[in-house]
């Protein structure tokens, strides 16, 4: 398994691999990962106890603390008043999202049921990726839970890439498993 100095290696090389591709002249040129966003909803659980169970999941998984995020206007039909708690957020920086990324991608993302790879389409045309998780417990840290506590993830990886083309080689150079495109052949 990779440490964070295998990390922060792989992604110190990211200007000597795509330089050649996208004719970088500087280093400050290269994409690099500027931030991880790891955001989970609670809706409508009123369960003061799961929503605890949440917050510490989350802070487990991540290693910082998840702050709350409250709902920004009140929805009449969804009993939903401005203020009220809809869900829970962690942004990751430096050597924790590091160590993050190095987690899900060498051990969380292969654990996953049926993991053929990440589209590349969910690229934007920022840079960035969001990925959907089903199931929190595909991270080492929660794998003794019980199975009717399970939640949901949406990790959204930052980059400064200013086109799709070199997020999507940033993210495969660091290891992210993006399939292949597929060419289809014309009919003859």
């Amino acid at each position: 398994m990779a440490t964070q100095q295998n990390m922060k290696a792989v992604l110190a090389a990211a200007f000597d691999t795509l330089k050649e591709t996208f004719k970088y002249t500087n280093v400050m040129q290269a994409p690099r990962i500027e931030k991880v966003i790891v955001s989970t909803g609670v809706g409508k659980i009123d369960d003061k106890k799961r929503i605890e169970l949440i917050q510490d999941r989350l802070a487990q998984i991540t290693g910082q603390k998840a702050s709350a995020r409250p709902a920004k206007q009140s929805i009449a039909q969804f009993k939903l008043r401005e203020g009220d708690i809809v869900g829970y957020q962690v942004t990751l920086r430096g050597a924790r999202m590091n160590l993050f990324l190095d987690k899900l991608i060498h051990v969380a993302l292969p654990q996953t049921r049926d993991f053929r790879g990440l589209k590349a389409t969910a690229i934007d045309e920022m840079g960035n990726i969001t990925l959907g998780l089903k199931e929190h417990t595909i991270f080492p840290e929660t794998v003794d839970e019980d199975i009717k506590d399970v939640f949901g993830l949406a990790i959204t990886i930052v980059t400064t890439a200013s086109t799709k083309e070199e997020a999507e080689a940033l993210l495969r150079h660091i290891g992210l498993p993006l399939k292949k495109p597929v060419v289809e052949e014309a009919a003859a």
